[in-house]
C-alpha cells in the first residue's frame, strides 16, 4: 500500500489470540517479530483496516475486542462509533517518515495461518506467554507488553 502522506501515516495492528497463544510475524525488512497490520487506507476506518490487513496477510477471520459506546448522535448521517484501540503510539519508521499506530486485540477460531502477501516474511508463529520472554527471538519490549496484555484479556 502506498503512503497516504510522505511524512506520516496511520496504521492499524492486531495482536491475534487463539487458544492461549498470540500470533506474531517476523518482518522481512526489520527482522523483528511484530503483530499483523498495515496502513489505514483512505476509504476505511482503523477497525476496517485492522480486519482487512489480518485477512490479507495471514488469511484469518477475526473478531476485534472492545466495546462500542452508544451515543446520542449515533443516528446522525455519516456518524459511527468505532471500537477504540487498546494502545496507540507514534514512532519513526525512517529518518523522514512516521506512523501513528492503533493497536487492537482480536480473537480467531482457528490457528491455520498462511502468508498471503509477497512483502512479508514466511515466518509466522503462535507464541505462549513464556515464549515471548525467550531471548533468542528479537521481540521489542513494546511488542511483548502488547502481546502479553492481549493474552491476559483474551483468556
Amino acid at each position: 500500500m502506498p503512503h497516504i502522506h510522505d511524512k506520516i501515516d496511520f496504521t492499524a495492528e492486531v495482536f491475534i489470540v487463539f487458544d492461549g497463544k498470540v500470533l506474531l510475524r517476523k518482518h522481512d525488512k526489520y527482522k523483528l517479530w511484530l503483530s499483523v497490520g498495515g496502513h489505514v487506507e483512505l476509504d476505511e476506518d482503523p477497525t476496517q483496516a485492522a480486519v482487512r490487513e489480518v485477512k490479507e496477510d495471514v488469511g484469518l477471520d477475526i473478531e476485534l475486542l472492545g466495546q462500542v459506546i452508544r451515543v446520542a448522535n449515533e443516528g446522525q448521517k455519516g456518524y459511527q462509533e468505532l471500537i477504540p484501540p487498546r494502545f496507540m503510539n507514534r514512532h519513526r519508521v525512517s529518518e523522514t517518515h512516521e506512523h501513528v499506530t492503533m493497536t487492537y486485540f482480536g480473537i480467531t477460531e482457528m490457528d491455520q495461518v498462511r502468508n498471503q502477501t509477497d512483502e512479508l516474511s514466511d515466518e509466522l508463529r503462535w507464541f505462549t506467554d513464556i515464549e515471548l520472554e525467550d531471548v533468542s527471538f528479537s521481540i521489542l519490549d513494546s511488542v511483548k507488553q502488547y502481546a502479553k496484555a492481549a493474552l491476559r484479556e483474551c483468556r
